[in-house]
């Protein structure tokens, strides 16, 4: 490989590492809804190049998580209810149609990663509930984990892609939903028990059925619109504080 083509690498792998540090940021909150998000400030952040930045921030707009808004620059998708009902609606297609198909087409090293994944998600099931603060992120991500595999043997590259994106956006609710009140972990812990189990039987209409409410669930449908209005609301009061403090200076 020329010295040209290893820098080319070297700064594609900087980018995309850029790009999951800012896509996990949105994700957990540490980028509000409707945020705006200024280059210069940016880069302070993350010691990054406003061109690198703005490359990232346009990979992330298509990715919906990042809106670009013309000459004013880029800011954090903001949320709604209307956004989260459409979110969990295309998860439950997705992942429902992907999940049958895996089952349709299971064989023993499928049920393998099925198996273990829940059997990792199992056993921080049983402790996040009393040590959230300790365990939550583990807990996030042998959840994502345990979902990948329920899906993984679709054999469709695009079907797992947007899937992707679907669980990443549900997740930014889930996240913003935490703030105001716990997630019922223990609840999800028998449902992700009867999702395998019905799963392992090769029960796909029972798995699925099973799988679909407890995305709806998981959503819960009936406070995000009062998570959105607070978000919504502790951000624009943040930036009214950083534009007041801009003055002062």
């Amino acid at each position: 490989m020329s010295d040209g083509a290893e820098r080319a690498a070297g700064s594609a792998t900087l980018t995309e590492a850029l790009q999951e540090r800012i896509r996990q940021d949105i994700i957990l909150g540490a980028l509000e809804p409707g945020a705006k998000l200024r280059l210069e400030r940016l880069r302070k952040i993350y010691g990054a190049s406003v061109n690198t930045l703005r490359e990232t921030l346009s990979r992330l707009a298509s990715e919906g998580l990042v809106v670009a808004e013309g000459q004013r620059g880029f800011a954090v998708l903001p949320v709604s209810l209307e956004d989260l009902r459409d979110i969990t609606y295309m998860r439950q297609l997705l992942e429902c149609h992907a999940l049958r198909v895996s089952i349709e087409h299971a064989d023993l090293d499928w049920e393998a990663r099925v198996v273990g994944a829940y059997h990792k998600l199992s056993k921080i099931d049983n402790l996040v509930e009393d040590r959230p603060d300790e365990f939550g992120d583990a807990w996030e991500k042998y959840n994502q984990e345990f979902h990948e595999a329920l899906i993984s043997n679709c054999g469709s590259r695009w079907l797992a892609l947007f899937h992707r994106a679907m669980y990443d956006h549900s997740r930014r609710y889930r996240m913003l939903s935490l703030k105001t009140k716990p997630f019922p972990r223990s609840q999800s812990a028998e449902e992700h028990k009867a999702i395998l189990e019905a799963a392992i039987a090769r029960d796909a209409d029972r798995a699925c059925a099973i799988l679909q409410a407890h995305i709806l669930k998981g959503a819960d449908l009936d406070q995000p619109g009062e998570v959105a209005a607070k978000a919504q609301k502790r951000g624009a009061a943040r930036r009214r504080q950083g534009n007041a403090s801009a003055k002062q200076k």
